[in-house]
């Protein structure tokens, strides 16, 4: 259940939770993981990368940690997104505000269609997380040393490093993007951090979601 709470500063703002402490523990938790899974495999990706092995005990380390680092990042975010799914499903709406993407980027909330919990551009990272982290946990159970990969002919896990490589590159790219938005949109931090937003912050951004959880 959510709350909304008033500040103790004569209730001159209203507060409204955004995320309760399960889910910004869950988020913090992918977050890190991501972060150390991101940091091992450009060590092992490419020689200029190969300084960052230091991070973790040198190359051997790097090479057993890597995976385990990717497997807990796709175990918490499959727990993440069981959590938010239901708010991720892509309405009408959500396309009308994605081909409106000019205003959105000029800052014209006024002229786009209403938005739930959450808008298009977090409902497309949403679901394409889903999609390339099911793509790293297949392709990199492939080319597992030593556990998996001599089950597999050497060509497909060739096919399956060249998939695994391209779709952390996509990966990396994708949460870049998903922090400068959360940067862009002044409060979308806060909220994470310490889980509630103001009325206003609410009612400006997310006009549906605020109106369901003030009953207005």
């Amino acid at each position: 259940m959510h709350d909304i709470v008033r500040s103790s500063e004569t209730e001159r703002f209203t507060y409204i939770e955004r995320y309760p402490p399960s889910t910004r523990v869950n988020h913090w938790f992918v977050a890190i993981c991501f972060i150390l899974a991101a940091l091992s495999g450009l060590a092992l990706f490419h020689p200029f990368f190969n300084w960052l092995v230091n991070l973790f005990g040198g190359g051997p380390w790097t090479r057993v940690l890597h995976p385990f680092f990717g497997l807990a990042m796709v175990l918490g975010f499959l727990f993440l997104a069981i959590q938010v799914i239901g708010d991720n499903h892509i309405l009408p709406r959500d396309r009308q505000w994605l081909r409106q993407w000019r205003d959105v980027v000029a800052n014209r909330e006024e002229d786009l269609p209403e938005v739930g919990k959450y808008n298009m551009g977090q409902k497309l990272i949403f679901w394409l997380m889903i999609v390339v982290l099911a793509t790293l946990f297949v392709t990199g159970f492939l080319f597992w040393r030593p556990w998996f990969a001599g089950y597999f002919p050497i060509d497909l896990v060739r096919l399956a490093t060249l998939i695994h490589s391209a779709a952390a590159a996509i990966l990396i790219v994708s949460i870049i993007v998903h922090i400068y938005a959360a940067i862009w949109v002044k409060g979308s931090i806060r909220a994470m951090v310490q889980g509630y937003v103001t009325a206003r912050w609410a009612r400006i951004h997310h006009s549906l979601w605020y109106r369901d959880m003030t009953k207005e």
